[in-house]
């Protein structure tokens, strides 16, 4: 009898042995069953296994095998994933894009990380990789105190004189800041405080600047990039962005702002920015540093067989100086307000985007063997001839005129720099120094120049470059 009973017994246990292993077989193994070993970082919604390992610059591979996962596509929301390579540290990973201005010492005080981790987490040898635009790693402990507000330390000042004006006591600034004292604060540093509203700026930067922004950071081809800047006096601004000079206007909220464009084939890569004030005595204070500029990930369109006299090197390239000479002049004086609309906005809901800007483009010459490389350097919509084209903002003609590759074509200043051009017209309806209103009528649809049929062709430009007309009709600039 206790033989049967042993028997029964042992029989139970396999079978709950049995079914134990068969729902852990079964059970789907994602990143929340880990217990974090390391830092970690919470996946956040649209997060993918693959754009997280590349902000974090590690193989999806190491992320799948530190988290035991067996499918990149099973994360979750909420989901804590070890992020390996970052042995020995343990908290919060998180990443932002660094802006313009900053120092490593300014981003540790911006963002409360000691500036050896900063160095660490990044992979940081020299100040010199701290580039604009760039994806900058974060750690924080849970529960970690974050302060509401920062502030600079201005020259001269002491830290009992900021606790004065922010109503606080200096050793409260020490200790939230973790200074070994009140003597360790330096001239130009973002200091936490714990209340108030922040008046912090980049600290990387010479005193004429009080205020740099550079949207979109990282900068992306083809885009019109905006450089906002606040001074501490009057001065007299300037610059450059990749090899581009930068004219600066001041703006109704007293800020300074450039408008750039960015060349749809500049190769992705580093590139210097430069901004320059000159001050009322003539000295001069200047500020340079890397901008990150990435792919804009432009298809390919179709070839296209074309007149050959359209791809001759004489014509293209004298027509090309023509428009040039007109889109590189700075107008000091904006006219147009808010946003643009399109120009087929007479026919917009029978029209479609036949070709974007940016895609690159293979032209062949009829008859021959010359073949053409280039982008397509504007919005293209579908309609046939006779259709009416409208002026998309406000502004001046400052070009009318048949032209062998562009064909019946007309250009608007619309100031600061930024101009239309309308190529292929069948018929062009102003005159050079007319100025147009946002929706007016400036001419009619066609196909003259070099094209494959009648369409509306609009070109934007700033300050001498070919930029994304749709960014225009989406967001009102300046942002």
């Amino acid at each position: 009898m206790e033989k049967r009973s042993n028997s029964l017994k042992t029989r139970h246990l396999s079978h709950l042995l049995i079914l134990l292993l068969f729902f852990l077989s079964t059970t789907p193994v994602h990143a929340q069953d880990t217990t974090p070993s390391g830092p970690v970082y919470v996946v956040q919604s649209g997060d993918t296994v693959w754009g997280i390992a590349a902000r974090f610059d590690v193989a999806v591979e190491d992320i799948l095998a530190v988290n035991h996962l067996t499918d990149a596509n099973e994360i979750y929301v909420g989901d804590r994933l070890v992020i390996p390579g970052l042995e020995g540290l343990s908290g919060i990973l998180s990443s932002q894009t660094v802006p313009y201005g900053e120092t490593l010492r300014s981003l540790s005080r911006l963002y409360s990380v000691d500036e050896a981790l900063l160095r660490k987490l990044n992979h940081i040898v020299s100040p010199a990789e701290l580039f604009a635009g760039s994806n900058l790693i974060l750690l924080q402990q849970e529960g970690e105190a974050s302060w509401p507000a920062r502030a600079n330390l201005s020259p001269g000042s002491t830290l009992l004189e900021l606790a004065v004006l922010q109503d606080t006591h200096p050793w409260v600034l020490t200790e939230i800041n973790k200074l070994p004292g009140t003597w360790a604060a330096l001239p130009g540093d973002i200091l936490y405080l714990p209340s108030g509203s922040s008046t912090a700026a980049p600290t990387g930067m010479p005193p004429a600047f009080t205020m740099a922004e550079v949207i979109p950071l990282p900068i992306i081809q083809g885009t019109t990039v905006q450089i906002r800047l606040q001074t501490s006096q009057p001065v007299t601004l300037g610059g450059v962005l990749v090899d581009q000079p930068l004219h600066f206007f001041e703006n109704e909220d007293g800020s300074w702002i450039a408008l750039q464009g960015v060349h749809a084939l500049l190769e992705p890569g580093l590139y210097p920015l430069r901004i320059e004030a000159t001050l009322p005595d003539g000295n001069k204070q200047t500020f340079e540093q890397m901008v990150l500029v990435v792919s804009g990930y432009y298809p390919e369109d179709p070839i296209l067989y074309v007149d050959a006299d359209t791809l001759e090197p004489t014509i293209t390239e004298q027509e090309n100086q023509i428009i040039l000479s007109y889109v590189s002049v700075a107008n000091a004086q904006r006219y147009w307000s808010g946003d643009f609309i399109t120009p087929a906005s007479q026919y917009a809901e029978s029209t479609y985007y036949t070709s974007r800007f940016g895609n690159r483009r293979t032209y062949i010459g009829k008859g021959t063997d010359i073949r053409v490389e280039k982008f397509h350097t504007g919005l293209d919509f579908g309609g046939g001839t006779g259709l009416p084209i409208t002026a998309p903002a406000v502004g001046k003609v400052v070009f009318k005129d048949f032209l062998n590759v562009y064909g019946n074509a007309t250009i608007i200043d619309h100031g600061w720099g930024v101009y239309s051009g309308f190529w292929h017209q069948s018929e062009i309806l102003v005159e050079v120094g007319d100025s147009v209103e946002t929706g007016q009528i400036i001419g009619l649809v066609g196909g003259t120049g070099r094209v494959t049929g009648a369409h509306l062709h609009w070109e934007l430009w700033v300050n001498g470059v070919q930029v994304d007309p749709l960014t225009w009709l989406e967001d009102p600039f300046p942002r």
